[in-house]
């Protein structure tokens, strides 16, 4: 499995992905390491692995390089189709690990949105409230399962809890959220703003009114 991956290194690549993931002192990705793979890559060794047990999947979710965690989280999304529980395990014992933006988008909507369906939504406002800046940010992405499904609340109730948040990384995906709910229900995004747009960052709300016709988002941006 390592492998698999290792043969595809480019240092070239790895040179550009360090820049790309903000991996230098005092950056929100510091230290991590890059073996320089595209995102398609690594989907294409998860097709090819995806009955890799869990202990091995496990394994690589604490790698030192960002793409065998990303490889680790996709295969547990595949996994959570036939086995949610032990992959809702696994990814909850992978929380250290995953460490940037891109490690959140790409699976906790699929394992933490999918186990939280029919249960109570309480981790949500757990995790919302983390020192952990990815924990925070895995608390609005886990909501993308229920916006999809044209369920709002989760989302409006973390992107309540998190509108003072101090993080830009946080902002951005605040606002994206909210604009995924505007997509499928523009009034409820609406009422949303209209009783919360005075305390958001403005990225936040940037992010949010995206999609609004041009003379829609300067009113917005002069209230």
């Amino acid at each position: 499995m390592i492998d698999d991956l290792r043969r595809l290194a480019d240092a070239k690549r790895a040179d550009v992905l360090r820049r790309f993931f903000k991996t230098g002192p005092g950056d929100y990705g510091e230290g991590d390491v890059f073996l320089g793979l595209t995102v398609p890559q690594v989907r294409e060794v998860a097709r090819r692995r995806r009955d890799l047990p869990i202990a091995d999947i496990l394994r690589l979710g604490t790698s030192k390089f960002h793409e065998e965690r990303l490889l680790a989280l996709l295969l547990l999304v595949r996994r959570f189709q036939t086995e949610p529980e032990a992959a809702y395990r696994a990814y909850l014992s992978l929380f250290p690990h995953i460490n940037n933006w891109d490690l959140v988008d790409a699976s906790a909507e699929h394992v933490l949105g999918g186990r939280l369906d029919g249960r109570s939504l309480a981790p949500l406002r757990t995790w919302s409230a983390s020192k952990n800046l990815w924990i925070r940010r895995m608390s609005l992405l886990a909501t993308f399962y229920f916006i999809k499904r044209n369920r709002f609340g989760p989302t409006l109730d973390v992107a309540r809890r998190l509108l003072t948040d101090p993080h830009d990384l946080i902002h951005k995906a605040t606002g994206w959220m909210l604009r995924e709910v505007g997509k499928r229900d523009k009034a409820v995004l609406v009422a949303f703003l209209e009783r919360h747009h005075r305390r958001m960052s403005r990225t936040t709300l940037r992010y949010a009114i995206e999609r609004f016709p041009a003379h829609e988002r300067r009113a917005w941006l002069r209230r």
